[in-house]
């Protein structure tokens, strides 16, 4: 690398820090400097680069397309250089492992395995916050993220640990055994959805079910949404592998299955190194996974 060709560090830094605040008074506080001196610092930053980076908006400021750019690859980069910084400097070793997940996989998949990662890495002090939503990986923050997905989260690392398909399923008590139920048939029925999410109204919509009449549509935690659709409280949708066994058993039927490529849950992380108490999980994670690998069977449209 020609560092002679590189901005000064402060002009990068008062420049992504401004890009964080949108307020030169603000980017000045988080710097504890003046909002004058980051003002001088992003306009000789400009003059470097050539071309305006910050703009006027009203009474307040905005990124020009360029400087949007710029910003998105500050972040990143300042994110990776405080992770190995945060390393080495020994916190990170210490600091609580943060995880989130949405509270379906919570109850599903990590709780009943959770023991075992306590019991083999006692040193490591865990903060599980299941929520559906979705929560910055931010440095000094949450650590890790398990999203379902397909896998694409720009600017993240993201490894498959779960390929599951989505799937539309009942309680037979509630549905019955006919062998087609048509979308006016399915509306009919009450609707559980979990609290946050917006997949099931997603394919709703897709299959014209909001057309003709109001769905009755309960939301409610995770946990409670698949508890409620094995006692036939509601039709909903969920990752097939947390049903997979009712669905063998016969007690729960699918109506869809959405075979999407590379579907499942993923370990989301930042890039970069990781610090011995995240490496450490996601080795775990990984392993615990290998039991449960056998991928459903891949099925298309709506079953019955």
């Amino acid at each position: 690398m020609d560092w002679r060709n590189l901005p000064s560090l402060g002009s990068l830094r008062a420049f992504a820090a401004l890009a964080e605040t949108r307020s030169f008074t603000k980017a000045g506080q988080l710097l504890n400097v003046s909002h004058a001196a980051v003002s001088q610092q992003v306009r000789a930053l400009e003059a470097y680069v050539g071309m305006p980076l910050v703009q006027r908006e009203g009474r307040g400021m905005a990124l020009t397309p360029e400087g949007e750019d710029l910003a998105r690859s500050l972040e990143q980069g300042f994110s990776i250089i405080g992770g190995a910084i945060d390393l080495l400097a020994g916190g990170a070793r210490s600091r609580p492992l943060q995880v989130t997940m949405t509270p379906s996989f919570a109850v599903s998949w990590l709780m009943p395995r959770i023991a075992d990662f306590r019991q083999r890495h006692p040193e490591v002090e865990l903060v599980l916050t299941p929520t559906s939503d979705i929560v910055e990986l931010a440095p000094g923050g949450v650590d890790v993220a398990l999203r379902f997905g397909d896998g694409q989260w720009p600017g993240l690392d993201a490894q498959l640990l779960l390929p599951t398909n989505f799937v539309v399923v009942a309680a037979r008590v509630l549905v019955g055994d006919r062998e087609s139920l048509s979308g006016e048939d399915l509306a009919a029925f009450p609707w559980l959805q979990e609290l946050g999410t917006d997949e099931l109204t997603k394919w709703q919509q897709s299959q014209g079910l909001v057309a003709t009449q109001r769905l009755n549509i309960t939301h409610l935690p995770g946990y409670m949404m698949l508890e409620g659709v094995r006692r036939g409280e509601g039709i909903s949708a969920t990752a097939r592998a947390f049903v997979e066994e009712d669905i063998a058993a016969g007690t729960l039927r699918v109506l869809y299955e959405d075979p999407r490529p590379n579907s499942g849950y993923y370990i989301v992380t930042r890039p970069g190194v990781m610090r011995p108490p995240l490496k450490a999980f996601v080795r775990w994670l990984k392993t615990q996974a290998e039991g449960a690998r056998a991928a459903p069977p891949v099925l298309s449209g709506r079953q019955a």
